[in-house]
C-alpha cells in the first residue's frame, strides 16, 4: 500500500514503515535507546531525504521513548533527578545542533556529515562496549566475584557541586550529567537520534548507575530532548513531516511495550552485548554506503552560459 508524504515529497509503502517503527519501538524498550541510530539510515536507504530523515525521526523516539518509561516507572527503575539533570543539559545542547544542522544544510553536506558521524559514534561505542561486555561475561562464567565493579572513586568523585541520587545510589557532581546531557542534545539534533547509544554506556561506565535504572532513565531523559529537536526542526528548518511521523509513532509505542517486558527476562551482561553487536552491524552497513562505488554513477557539470 502506497501513500505518499507531502513534506519528504516521496511515496513509500505504508506497511514497510509500521513494520520499521514496531522493531525500533521494541529495539527502545529493550535496550533503552531511542533507535533513532537504525531508523533514520533506514528511512534513507528508503529514499527520504536526510533533512526529513532526522528531524521526524525524533518524533517517533518521542513516542516510542515515552512508551518505554511507563513501562518501567512499573517496576520504579527511573531515576527522576538525574533524568532532570541529563534533560537540562541536553535542552541547551539541542538548541545548539539544530542550529549547526541549520548551517551545514546550507552548505549542501547534512548526508556526507551525517553519515559520518554515525560512523564515527557507533564504530566507537560499540567496540567499547562489545569487549567490555565479552570480558565480563568471561568473568562470570570462571564465578570471579563483583563481574562488573562500579568505580567508587574517580575524578568525578572530586568534582563541586554534589548531589545525591538517591534510586542511583550515587553521591556524585551534577556537572557531569549536565555535560552528558548537552553532548546528547547536539547529537540528538544533528544526527536524529535520541543517543542511547553513547547515553547508556556513559551512565554506566562513567557515572557508575545500576543498569536496571539505566534503560529508564535513558528513555527519561531521550524524551524530553526528542521532543524539543523535533519542535525546533518544525520552526527553523521546516523538514518535520507529520504524516510519517504518525505512522511511525503508531509503530514505536507498540515495539516499546512489547521491548519492554522482553527486558526483565536479560541479564545486564546480555542486553549490553546485544546492543553493541546491533551497534557495529549498523555501523559496518553504512561505512559500506558511504566508502563503496554506487552502481549508477553520475555527475553534474556547469554549461556554458546562455
Amino acid at each position: 500500500m502506497q501513500i505518499f508524504l507531502p513534506i519528504a515529497d516521496v511515496p513509500v509503502n505504508l506497511i514497510v514503515l509500521l513494520v520499521l517503527g514496531v522493531g525500533v519501538g521494541f529495539l527502545s524498550g529493550v535496550f533503552g535507546i531511542g533507535g533513532g541510530f537504525l531508523m533514520t539510515p533506514l528511512l534513507i536507504l528508503m529514499g527520504i531525504p536526510t533533512a526529513v530523515a532526522v528531524a521526524t525521526e525524533a518524533n517517533q523516539i518521542t513516542a516510542s521513548s515515552f512508551s518505554g518509561v511507563l513501562a518501567h516507572l512499573k517496576r520504579r527503575a527511573v531515576d527522576f533527578k538525574m533524568g532532570n539533570i541529563l534533560v537540562i543539559g541536553g535542552l541547551f545542547g539541542s538548541a545548539l545542533g539544530v542550529e549547526i544542522f541549520r548551517i551545514i544544510k546550507n552548505y549542501g553536506q547534512i548526508e556526507l556529515f551525517v553519515s559520518g558521524c554515525y560512523i564515527i559514534f557507533l564504530g566507537s561505542i560499540g567496540i567499547l562496549m562489545f569487549v567490555e561486555s565479552l570480558s565480563t561475561i568471561k568473568r562470570s562464567k570462571s564465578h570471579q566475584i563483583n563481574t562488573f565493579p562500579r568505580k567508587k572513586h574517580n575524578w568525578i568523585h572530586g568534582l563541586p557541586f554534589k548531589i545525591k541520587f538517591k534510586t542511583s545510589q550515587l553521591y556524585i557532581s551534577a556537572l557531569p550529567p549536565l555535560f552528558l546531557g548537552f553532548v546528547i542534545g547536539i547529537l540528538a539534533s544533528i544526527m536524529g537520534v535520541g543517543g542511547g547509544f553513547i547515553l547508556i554506556p556513559a551512565m554506566i561506565y562513567v557515572l557508575g548507575m545500576p543498569t536496571k535504572v539505566v534503560i529508564g532513565t535513558s528513555l527519561y531523559q531521550i524524551m524530553f530532548i526528542t521532543a524539543f529537536t523535533s519542535f525546533m526542526h518544525a520552526t527553523q528548518n521546516k523538514t518535520v513531516d507529520l504524516l510519517l511521523a504518525f505512522i511511525l509513532i503508531i509503530g514505536g509505542v507498540v515495539g516499546a511495550q512489547l521491548g519492554a517486558r522482553v527486558t526483565v527476562r536479560l541479564k545486564a551482561e546480555e542486553i549490553r552485548i546485544l546492543l553493541a553487536i546491533i551497534v557495529l552491524l549498523v555501523c559496518l552497513k553504512l561505512a559500506l554506503d558511504l566508502f563503496l562505488v554506487p552502481n549508477d554513477i553520475f555527475s553534474l557539470t556547469y554549461g556554458a552560459s546562455h
